[in-house]
């Protein structure tokens, strides 16, 4: 299967269960890779016949953004969850990073993998 790979897309939303965690925006980083079929978009070389990365990524903007998830795997179901509304998407990874989440750590970070079928 191809894949499309959107990486380091850095947001803000709420995220955490403590008091203070949810009082300010804090930043996440995303890694996204989207599984599809790309056959048909390398023979053709038209836009039509491929995932719309640029509308994927905005839908994810627009969800993270405005979320208020308490744990980072909730965030990270939700972001594949939204990957998958493409129908040319079958299977979506997605990493979600919370820097600074624990002490004595760069990041902690939560990897999902969904499918279409999964659904």
């Amino acid at each position: 299967m191809d894949r499309i790979h959107i990486r380091d897309l850095a947001l803000r939303c709420i995220l955490g269960v403590d008091d203070r965690e949810r009082r300010e925006r804090q930043d996440v980083l995303l890694q996204i890779t989207l599984h599809a079929d790309l056959g048909r978009a390398c023979a053709s070389d038209r836009f039509e016949d491929t995932v719309d990365y640029r509308a994927v990524k905005k839908r994810v903007v627009r969800l993270v953004e405005a979320s208020q998830f308490r744990l980072v795997e909730a965030l990270a179901e939700a972001v594949a969850r939204t990957c998958l509304e493409d129908p040319r998407v079958v299977a979506a990874d997605v990493t979600v990073e919370k820097p600074g989440a624990l002490r004595f750590a760069r990041t902690v970070a939560v990897q999902v993998v969904r499918r279409r079928d999964d659904r």
